[in-house]
C-alpha cells in the first residue's frame, strides 16, 4: 500500500468512524434523556458491557491481531486465503454459539463479576434480565469482525468502518419509535442490541462475498494453520483479557461509589472515545495489515514510513482533542447530555471524569500505533507481558484511590495505566531495528504539534468566557461556535509553526473522498 493510499485509508476509515462515533453521541443522549443517571440507565450500561467485553477476546484478540496478518500474507503470496477464512469462521463461530448458551444460563454470575456493588437492588436483577437479552450480540458482532478483517486486509475499508453505524441508528430508532408509540422505552432499548448485531453482520457479509470471499459453512477442524492462528491468538486474546480485567475493576469501583457513577463513567468514557475511535480505530483497522504485507515483502523502508506517517496523524489529531477534554469538559458534557432527567450535577461529575480521560487521550491512541509492530512480526508475547504490569498499576491506583476520591478513582487508574503501557511498548520495540525509529519528519512536527495544542486551549479557555452571553441565549449555539473556533485556531497554529502543511492536509482528505 502506497502512503498516499494509506492516508487514504486512515481518512476513509476516520471518517465513518466519526460518523458512528456521532451517532453514538445520539444514542447516548437518548439514554440520559430518557433514563438520566437512573437504575435503569446502570444496568443498560452493564449489560451492554458484557458482550462488548467478550467481543474484545474474540474480534479484537483473535481476529485484528492473528488472524488479519495470517490472512494478509496468504492474500500477498495467493496461497488460498479464501479456505483458511472459512475454517477460522468455523471455529469462531461454534465457540461463540457455546460461550452464548454459557453465558445466558450463569448471566446473574457474570453480572456479579461485573458490579457487584449493584446485590441488592433492583438494578441487579434488570441488569441480569437485560444481560441475557443483550448477549447474543457477541455471537453476530464478532463474525462480522472476521469480515471486516477479510475487508480491510485487501484494502477495501468502507464497509467494514461503516457497520458499526448500524448499531446507534437501530437502538436510537428503537427508543425514539417506542416513546412515540407508548411502548416501553427500556424494553425496545435492550431488544434492539440483538437486531442491531444482525444488520451489522449483514452489512460486511454482503461486501465480502462481493469481494470474491463468500464464504461456505465448514464443519469446525484444529488444521495446522487453525492451530498456528489460536497459538497467534492466545497471548493476545489473554492481553485483551487484562485489558477487561482494568475495565472490571474500574467498573467495581462505581458499582460501590454513589449511585449514578456508572453512567458518569460509561458517558465519560463515550466522549473520549471518539477522537479515540476515528484516530486510532483508523490506525490500527489500516496500519497491521499494511505493516505486515510491507515486511512479508521486505520493504523495510515502507514499513518505517507508514509507521511514522501513522504517529504524525495520530499526534496531529489526538493531541488537541485531549486538550479539549481537558479545558472544556463541562461544555461538552452539558450540550450533549444535559437534558430530560440529565442533571446540570450529573453534567459536573460527569465532566470531572472527562478532563482525567482526556489526560489519558494520547496513551490511547498511542498504543494502537506501537502494538502493530509487534503484532505485524507475529509477535502476541510482548505486549501481553506489558499489559500484565498495566494492570497491576491499574488495580492497586483504582482501588488504592477509591477510598478518597470515589469513582473517579477509576478513571484515575485508567490513565495512569495507558501511560504505562505506552512507555513499555516504546522502549520494548527498540530490537526491531531501523523500521521503528522516528523519521526527522515526525522529530520536527511532534513537539510543534504539543505548541499548537496548547495555544489551542488557551483559546478555548479565554472564548469560553468571551461567549458566555452566547451560552446564556442558546447553550447549544455557544458550544458550537467554541469548538468551530479551536478547530480553526488549532490547525491555523499548527500551519503557522510548521505542524502540519495545510495543502498536505486537503491532499489527504480529498484523496480519501
Amino acid at each position: 500500500m502506497k502512503p498516499i493510499r494509506l492516508v487514504r485509508g486512515f481518512v476513509t476509515v476516520g471518517g465513518w468512524t466519526l460518523m458512528s462515533r456521532i451517532l453514538g453521541f445520539v444514542r447516548d443522549a437518548l439514554i440520559a434523556a430518557f433514563f438520566g443517571a437512573g437504575p435503569v440507565a446502570e444496568a443498560f450500561a452493564v449489560a451492554f458491557s458484557l458482550p462488548n467485553m467478550f467481543r474484545r477476546f474474540f474480534a479484537e484478540g483473535t481476529l485484528n491481531v492473528a488472524f488479519v496478518p495470517m490472512f494478509s500474507k496468504k492474500v500477498e503470496a495467493e496461497d488460498n486465503a479464501k479456505r483458511f477464512a472459512e475454517e477460522t469462521l468455523a471455529v469462531l463461530a461454534t465457540a461463540l454459539i457455546a460461550l452464548t448458551l454459557v453465558a445466558t444460563l450463569f448471566m446473574p454470575a457474570l453480572v456479579t463479576l461485573m458490579a457487584a456493588g449493584l446485590i441488592g437492588d433492583q438494578r441487579f436483577d434488570m441488569a441480569v434480565d437485560f444481560g441475557r437479552i443483550a448477549f447474543p450480540y457477541v455471537l453476530f458482532i464478532s463474525v462480522g469482525a472476521l469480515f471486516s478483517g477479510i475487508l480491510n486486509a485487501t484494502g477495501r475499508f468502507a464497509a467494514a468502518a461503516a457497520a458499526p453505524v448500524m448499531l446507534n441508528v437501530v437502538l436510537s430508532v428503537a427508543m425514539i419509535a417506542a416513546s412515540k408509540l407508548g411502548l416501553s422505552v427500556e424494553r425496545a432499548l435492550i431488544w434492539a442490541v440483538p437486531v442491531a448485531g444482525v444488520a451489522q453482520l449483514a452489512v460486511v457479509w454482503i461486501a465480502a462475498a462481493k469481494a470474491g470471499f463468500n464464504l461456505r459453512p465448514r464443519l469446525p477442524r484444529l488444521t495446522p494453520e487453525i492451530k498456528s492462528l489460536l497459538v497467534l491468538a492466545g497471548p493476545a486474546a489473554l492481553a485483551g483479557g487484562v485489558v477487561q480485567i482494568n475495565l472490571l475493576v474500574g467498573r467495581q469501583v462505581a458499582s460501590f461509589s454513589q449511585e449514578g457513577a456508572i453512567q458518569y463513567l460509561n458517558l465519560a468514557d463515550r466522549l473520549y472515545q471518539l477522537p479515540l475511535g476515528v484516530v486510532a480505530i483508523a490506525i490500527g483497522i489500516v496500519l497491521l495489515p499494511d505493516l505486515s504485507r510491507r515486511l512479508q515483502a521486505g520493504d523495510h523502508k515502507g514499513a518505517r514510513d507508514a509507521y511514522n506517517r501513522a504517529f504524525e496523524f495520530a499526534l496531529l489529531l489526538t493531541v488537541p482533542a485531549a486538550v479539549a477534554l481537558i479545558v472544556i469538559p463541562d461544555v461538552l458534557i452539558s450540550f450533549l447530555f444535559q437534558r430530560g432527567a440529565f442533571t446540570a450535577e450529573d453534567t459536573q461529575k460527569t465532566a470531572l471524569a472527562v478532563m482525567i480521560y482526556g489526560l489519558g487521550l494520547p496513551a490511547f491512541v498511542m498504543q494502537k500505533v506501537l502494538q502493530p509492530l509487534y503484532f505485524a512480526r507475529e509477535d502476541t508475547k510482548t505486549p501481553f507481558r506489558f499489559a500484565l504490569y498495566a494492570m497491576v498499576i491499574n488495580a492497586v491506583v483504582a482501588v488504592g484511590l477509591s477510598f478518597v476520591i470515589g469513582y473517579l478513582a477509576a478513571a484515575c487508574a485508567t490513565t495512569l495505566a495507558a501511560w504505562g503501557m505506552v512507555a513499555l511498548l516504546w522502549f520494548g520495540k527498540k530490537s526491531m531495528g531501523e523500521d521503528v525509529h522516528a523519521d526527522a519528519r515526525l522529530i520536527r512536527r511532534a513537539p510543534r504539534i504539543l505548541i499548537a495544542s496548547i495555544l489551542m486551549g488557551a483559546l478555548l479557555w479565554s472564548g469560553e468566557m468571551a461567549l458566555s452571553p452566547v451560552f446564556e441565549l442558546s447553550r447549544g449555539l455557544g458550544t458550537l461556535l467554541l469548538v468551530a473556533l479551536g478547530i480553526v485556531g488549532y490547525f491555523t497554529f499548527a500551519h503557522l509553526i510548521g505542524a502540519v502543511r495545510m495543502a498536505e492536509l486537503k491532499g489527504s482528505v480529498r484523496r480519501g473522498g
